[in-house]
């Protein structure tokens, strides 16, 4: 959400400029700063602001009083005098008490990267579910940073019941707001329940999941409306969508499958927006196949691949069968291309491609196919038959008196999970 939208007296612009520190332990993580900072630049674009200038700072540790150290602090002040800039955002996250001794020697809006992306986040989520989870986020953040946000608390909103309290309020709006976050979790627990429920469904149904992960940005909601014909918000910006959008996918051969785009990533995730939204990232371990979307011409590519399998990895889905897609490739400079990996289980493609969507489909036939099997199914056994279609290729039909014997490619994990109501009806050759 633009911060601006978060003002309760005017809608005054965000001027920011922006500061980032590095410290020796951001050194030895082998993150460049630079980039870190660029990314910071797009997120503050995106959430609507006037970004008027940068400012770094080199240090050991991280200055427990202001964060960057009294003098560099001074240098900020002067900086926002003379530009105008009416709010500071940090590329690091800050603690309650910083933020309020930056807000009283700065007289600026003080947001971190973490607060940053929760509002973004805030603006982009649509369902009820991805309301609920962001607001849940927003509060558990903010709760042990209460004290620090004596003139910034009524640009969190979210559920809390005032608009801008004082100190004076800090105990009862702890109360507010863990009573709030109770009620939240409990809405979001029934929200989970029926998400199970639909997960339920799938399964019972047969229905063979692949889903789309990526770093935000990466080309993933492109490319569920290129592959499916999917009505879902398209922006070249960060977290253009939120709320996991599922649509039938046809391969070759006939075959549907069920393709998800699930949000995306981003290096330093806020912990309590991953635990908020972990329901809905979980929608990956329910598939058969990931399809990890890349933004090849990205000057950051490796290190976005690594959040993403580091995030699969949090989550339990890191051994999944996965493709990797590395998109945008019309974006790229000849020899980013040739940095490129190739081989089985990496496509080069650019979404508006109709052959490279082509591929796409016929490497996810490929990878989701298996051996090939004859089944004798009886005529009436239409469930039987329907659920061949949905869990295998069926490659060849043929009528023989009152049975109809199916030839099918049908990979083993499908296979095990339905061998309950096929293995008696397997011809053997």
């Amino acid at each position: 959400m633009a911060t601006t939208t978060h003002d309760t007296e005017t809608d005054v612009q965000d001027r920011a400029i922006l500061v980032s520190l590095v410290t020796d332990k951001i050194k030895r993580t082998g993150i460049d700063p630079e980039l870190s900072l660029q990314e910071l630049v797009q997120l503050a674009e995106t959430a609507g602001v006037e970004v008027l200038d940068v400012l770094r700072q080199n240090k050991e540790t991280p200055d427990s009083k202001w964060f960057i150290g009294k003098g560099k602090v001074e240098e900020l002040r002067m900086a926002a005098d003379g530009l105008g800039a009416n709010t500071a955002i940090f590329d690091q996250e800050l603690s309650g008490a910083q933020v309020r001794n930056l807000e009283e020697a700065l007289d600026l809006k003080i947001i971190d990267r973490t607060q940053l992306i929760l509002d973004i986040f805030a603006g982009r989520a649509k369902t009820r579910e991805g309301i609920i989870q962001v607001e849940l986020a927003q509060l558990s953040y903010l709760l042990p940073r209460l004290s620090g946000h004596g003139k910034n608390l009524s640009r969190l909103g979210g559920g809390i019941g005032t608009r801008g309290p004082g100190e004076s309020k800090l105990e009862t709006d702890r109360r507010h707001i863990r009573d709030r976050i109770t009620e939240l979790k409990r809405q979001l627990d029934e929200v989970v329940k029926t998400r199970e429920l639909h997960r339920e469904r799938r399964r019972k149904s047969g229905a063979v999941q692949v889903a789309l992960v990526g770093y935000t940005n990466a080309g993933k909601s492109t490319l569920l409306k290129q592959l499916t014909d999917a009505d879902v918000y398209i922006e070249n910006q960060l977290f253009a969508t939120l709320d996991p959008t599922s649509r039938v996918l046809q391969l070759p051969g006939g075959k549907e499958v069920v393709l998800t785009d699930t949000v995306g990533f981003i290096q330093n995730l806020p912990h309590d927006l991953v635990a908020s939204f972990r329901a809905t990232l979980e929608e990956v371990n329910e598939a058969n196949l990931v399809l990890h979307v890349v933004d090849s011409s990205s000057p950051m590519r490796e290190e976005q691949m690594d959040v993403v399998q580091s995030i699969l990895q949090d989550l339990g889905a890191a051994g999944k069968p996965q493709i990797v897609l590395f998109n945008k490739i019309d974006l790229c400079q000849p020899e980013q291309l040739e940095m490129l990996p190739a081989g089985e289980g990496f496509l080069k493609i650019s979404a508006f491609n109709e052959d490279d969507l082509l591929r796409i489909t016929e490497m996810i036939a490929g990878q989701l196919a298996g051996d090939t099997l004859i089944f004798r199914i009886p005529g009436d056994r239409g469930d039987l038959s329907s659920l061949l279609y949905r869990v295998g290729e069926v490659l060849e039909q043929n009528y023989e008196e009152n049975d109809v014997l199916y030839n099918v490619r049908l990979n083993k994990e499908d296979y095990d999970k339905w061998s309950y109501k096929l293995a008696e009806f397997v011809e053997p050759q």
